[in-house]
């Protein structure tokens, strides 16, 4: 791992291994190569209600030509919002009477090459609708092992993997594994993957080009357990990153680079075919909610309970095939603690936030 010359970071330490591992700590001077691009706020969307506190609680589409949709929790509803149409509201499915209606734990869009669906999890299972949100074309409520009265029971984690699956982790640690056909509502359960023992919290799949022997999907634990995957008629295990007791809010892949966000406010860089740790970023002085990928530059977005909102650019030197980290921009929503931020374009060019008791999403661009 080696830094860019031109980066505001210092080198503090490294740790024995091989390749080591750099940790670095921000400091406020700003990138010379991002300067020439910084964010400010553009607009901000009013939501029918303020954002729960949820990891990742911001779901962003963005079509073709078209201006992005957005969804955002809160209880047992999903708010979406678009440049287009009015703004609508999703229930959550699964409660017997108003008294026992389920809350909702996500909500994500899933790009596949032949349809996207908006999926939605919950207390009781998962939900899942054509991309506006107008036809429910999937349910599947939850088998509940026999765990203790106190044990918590829930759907989390969303991601589209290997072209025709949708995946979505549970409290139990397991990975449903739905097989989508291109079109109609005839979705099955394909497979179960039984690899955490902890309650998922999030999962991503590859965003660029995987190296070779690299997965095209990470899951991750409130143990902080990574596992790296490969997708296909059989999900394979490739490799599993022990946690370390601190929970793995949530990830990205890109180029065979995990980035991980974790409750210690580190930011951590993986390879996903190794599982070798390659980059530590002391990065937010609290609890990081939520992180994004902008597949076509690798630029990543942070997300914390600290008020902050970070821009970072990764990248490979085409020569050592190290990793690179530059910070490029610092975003402070103040009073807020974020609980959603994602890019709106696949250059990284825009980005959205929500926050804890906030009712409205922000948006930022260029300056």
């Amino acid at each position: 791992m080696a830094a860019a010359s031109t980066g505001p970071y210092r080198r503090e330490r490294s740790l024995a291994g091989e390749p080591p591992t750099r940790i670095f700590t921000w400091i406020s001077t700003p990138c010379p190569l991002c300067a020439r691009r910084p964010y400010r706020r553009e607009r901000s969307l009013a939501l029918r209600s303020s954002s729960s506190a949820l990891y990742n609680n911001l779901a962003v589409l963005c079509p073709p030509g078209r201006g992005p949709a957005f969804g955002a929790v809160h209880g047992s509803s999903l708010s979406l919002l678009g440049t287009e149409g009015h703004p609508r509201q999703l229930q959550a499915r699964g409660g017997g009477s108003a008294l026992s209606t389920p809350l909702l734990t996500q909500a994500a869009w899933c790009e596949l090459p032949s349809r996207v669906l908006l999926v939605l999890t919950s207390q009781r299972g998962v939900q899942m609708y054509d991309a506006d949100g107008s036809t429910m074309v999937f349910w599947h409520a939850l088998d509940v092992p026999e765990l203790p009265a106190a044990h918590s029971v829930f759907a989390r984690g969303i991601a589209a993997a290997g072209g025709r699956f949708v995946c979505v982790g549970t409290s139990f640690g397991a990975v449903l594994v739905f097989d989508i056909p291109p079109k109609g509502t005839n979705v099955t359960l394909s497979e179960v993957l039984e690899q955490h023992r902890d309650p998922i919290t999030d999962m991503a799949a590859e965003q660029g080009q995987a190296p070779d022997g690299a997965g095209d999907l990470v899951t991750a634990d409130d143990s902080g357990t990574l596992c790296l995957w490969s997708s296909g008629e059989e999900f394979a295990l490739l490799g599993k990153i022990p946690g370390s007791g601190c929970t793995c809010s949530s990830v990205a892949l890109w180029n065979g680079i995990v980035a991980a966000g974790y409750g210690n406010g580190q930011i951590r860089l993986w390879e996903a075919g190794s599982g070798r740790i390659r980059a530590q970023l002391s990065a937010h002085a609290r609890w990081i909610y939520a992180i994004d990928l902008a597949p076509l530059t690798g630029k990543l977005l942070s997300g914390a309970e600290d008020s902050f909102v970070h821009v970072w650019k990764l990248s490979r030197d085409p020569d050592t095939d190290d990793i690179e980290v530059q910070h490029c921009h610092a975003e402070c929503v103040t009073d807020t603690q974020v609980c959603g931020a994602r890019f709106c374009d696949p250059a990284g060019d825009t980005f959205a936030v929500t926050g804890y008791d906030l009712s409205e999403i922000l948006c930022y661009g260029p300056a």
